[in-house]
Parts: C-alpha cells; structure tokens; sequence
C-alpha cells in the first residue's frame, strides 16, 4: 500500500503522457483562437500620418495603435461617421507623407512575430490607410456652404472632431459637390488641411470614393500607447440631421 501511494505522488509514465496531451490540447485550442481572433475579430494598426489628428495621433514619435473590428463591413453595415481602416484603392499612399509600422530592431521584430499570433501586429499597416466616412453610396456630399461646413444631401455637418488651421472656418480647401456612387464611400481626414482623401483623388476612376470591398473593418479603440487609451467616437449627432430617406 505504501509504495503505490508513493507511485501515484510521484507519478508514473501514464500521468506524463495526460500531461503533454492535455498541453498539447491547450496549444492547439489558444493557436485556433488567435486564428480566429486574427481572421474574424480584431486587428492592430499602426497610424502613420497626422492625416487624422486630433482624433488618432501621427505625428513622429506619437504614433497611436488602433483596434480595428472586422466584424464591420463583413456583418455590421458601416455607418456615417466611423472611422475605417481600408487598403490603398490606388496611388492614395503616395500623397500622404507616412512612417513605416515595420519595427526597426530585433526585439521589436519579435515582439511583434508574437502579437501576430493572436492579430495585434501592425506588421502590414504599411499597406492600409484610415479615415473617416461621410458619405454613404448614393449620398450627395459638397463643401462648403456659406458657413464652410460639409453637408450630406443637404444637410450641413457640425463636426467637432477636425482640426482647422486657425483663422479659418473652412472644412475643407478643396471644393467638391459629388454623388458617391454605389458600392463607394466618400472618406476624409479629421485633419481637413493636411489629408490626402476622397477631396484629392476626384479624377481617380472611382472619382475619389474608396470601394466598400476595401475596408478592413471600423477603428474601435485606441490601444497604445496607455494614456491614450479610449474609444473612437462616430459622432451620432453630427449626422442626425442628415434626411432619413437617405440612410
């Protein structure tokens, strides 16, 4: 009797192999959840611009993280005023001056490898942009009018999130009265005097709106660094005025 009470403190050949299965098992069910939180859920980006200050900061050496839900567009509609992460339509990169996400030293090389385990990487924020949606597929959007506000099927936009270069009231320099065509959104920085958007790729063949099929999903919160953690604001009010038959 003593000495099987030793052998099942101690353990045998049979309990080690519970061990490495049961370890084994543990493994595998937190890879598929990272896969699946990678794939379906969440994502990191990096921002790399101060197209969207003073909302998301760019500038160099305070550059926010965001996460971003994938659940929008795939099962969420997007709403006016969200702010969407979305690849480059085409030549909208090279109009905005951008830093890397790319970390430049070994350990950040690794750290990041591991966050992208479970989809917290930026690794591939190089090849995305963010910007806030205005205007829906078949909303008329123009600025500005005699106050230099942004209206959306003629309802004029109070928007407390830009940033304006001071002694001016205008929401945007460039001019522009457009139907966002179907399947399209119209997208524009918080930043209106330093964002190359929707305004700036007019003549583009999709005359500046960023295909639906784009967007990797809707910026929730802001992740990194700590003190600036918080949700990303869309605003509900700004547009409340925007006519129903419209939505």
């Amino acid at each position: 009797m003593t000495a099987e009470r030793t052998t099942a403190r101690r353990g045998g050949p049979g309990s080690t192999r519970r061990f490495l299965r049961d370890l084994a098992v543990i493994v595998v069910v937190a890879l598929l959840a990272s896969f699946l939180i990678r794939t379906f859920l969440v994502r990191s980006f990096f921002i790399p611009s101060a197209s969207m200050e003073p909302t998301l900061l760019g500038e160099p050496g305070h550059h926010d993280r965001i996460l971003v839900d994938e659940l929008v567009p795939r099962l969420v509609p997007i709403r006016r005023g969200d702010v969407v992460v979305f690849t480059d339509p085409g030549g909208w990169l090279g109009g905005e001056q951008t830093a890397s996400a790319t970390p430049s030293t070994p350990v950040a090389e690794a750290a990041d490898a591991l966050l992208s385990l479970v989809g917290l990487s930026t690794r591939d924020s190089d090849d995305h942009l963010v910007k806030r949606v205005i205007g829906l597929p078949g909303d008329h959007v123009a600025c500005c009018d005699p106050l230099g506000r942004v209206t959306v099927d003629g309802a004029p936009l109070d928007e407390p999130y830009t940033r304006l270069p001071a002694g001016t009231r205008l929401e945007s320099r460039v001019p522009f009265d457009v139907v966002v065509r179907p399947g399209d959104l119209w997208v524009m920085g918080d930043n209106r005097w330093d964002s190359a958007d929707s305004r700036y790729h007019q003549g583009s063949a999709e005359h500046g709106g960023v295909p639906t099929r784009d967007v990797v999903g809707r910026a929730s919160v802001v992740s990194w660094p700590v003190d600036r953690w918080r949700w990303i604001d869309d605003y509900p009010a700004t547009f409340a005025g925007v006519p129903s038959s419209s939505r």
